[in-house]
């Protein structure tokens, strides 16, 4: 009786351990949506900046408002603690993101605001780009400096 009872208390750990890591699974596919989503929009504003893409006012717009839209998503919850890259595969979440979340989060915050001067700027011409870009990308280097391993 006592091993039965001790494989179920087993079963149901293991159990627990697979809903969690299941968990940060959709967590993780979250955040990487959400940065293939920043790429993809910074890549556009980018080719503008450079002229690698004609500047079209609308276009640029668009890539602003995604940018934008990200920036409402809480990093909460996204960035579950144990979702890093020691626990979990797939990441480069580094572990000192928990260790200091309010700082993380702060980091989080001036993307906000950079993006939100993206939008603002986007459309109003091809000069206004390139200030908003370099500020949006200081935000998402000052991060990643920190918070995420190298490749």
């Amino acid at each position: 009786m006592k091993l039965i009872a001790s494989a179920v208390v087993a079963a149901v750990i293991a159990s627990a351990g697979i809903a969690s890591a299941q968990e940060f699974k959709d967590q993780l596919k979250a955040r990487q949506g959400q940065f293939n989503i920043i790429a993809l929009n910074l890549g556009v504003l980018g080719g503008m900046a450079r002229g690698n893409i004609d500047y079209d006012a609308d276009r640029a717009q668009a890539a602003a408002d995604s940018l934008a839209g990200i920036a409402m998503v809480d990093p909460a919850a996204l960035w579950v603690e144990g979702s890093d890259n020691i626990s979990i595969d797939g990441t480069r979440a580094l572990p000192a993101i928990w260790d200091n979340f309010d700082d993380f989060a702060s980091k989080w915050g001036a993307y906000v605001t950079a993006a939100n001067a993206m939008q603002a700027a986007a459309g109003t011409g091809l000069e206004a780009i390139g200030p908003a870009l370099g500020a949006l990308g200081g935000t998402c280097g000052a991060c990643h400096d920190l918070y995420r391993a190298p490749q």
